[in-house]
């Protein structure tokens, strides 16, 4: 099984956090809108009290989940078609 959702899915997630650690998005609304732990994290704690590179690896761990997920449906998919045939 090929992994290209996967990949893309990871490569977002890196973008997303690069272009936070780079200075540009400097009250992070588009971290916050677009990182999944960033939209839990804030009901248990305090954003400003937690840790940005543990929020950097999770944004990019729940991405890759995301595609992983998805790429399992498109094969399982696959071969479903496949085997009918």
């Amino acid at each position: 099984m090929r992994y290209p959702v996967t990949i893309v899915a990871t490569l977002i997630g890196i973008a997303l956090c690069i272009y936070n650690y780079s200075g540009y998005d400097p009250h992070n609304f588009v971290f916050f809108m677009f990182s999944i732990p960033g939209w839990f994290v804030d009901f248990f704690i305090d954003t400003h009290e937690v840790n940005v590179f543990l929020m950097y690896v999770l944004t990019i761990a729940s991405y890759a989940i995301i595609g992983l997920i998805c790429d399992w449906m498109i094969a399982r998919d696959r071969h479903r078609e496949h085997s009918s045939t």
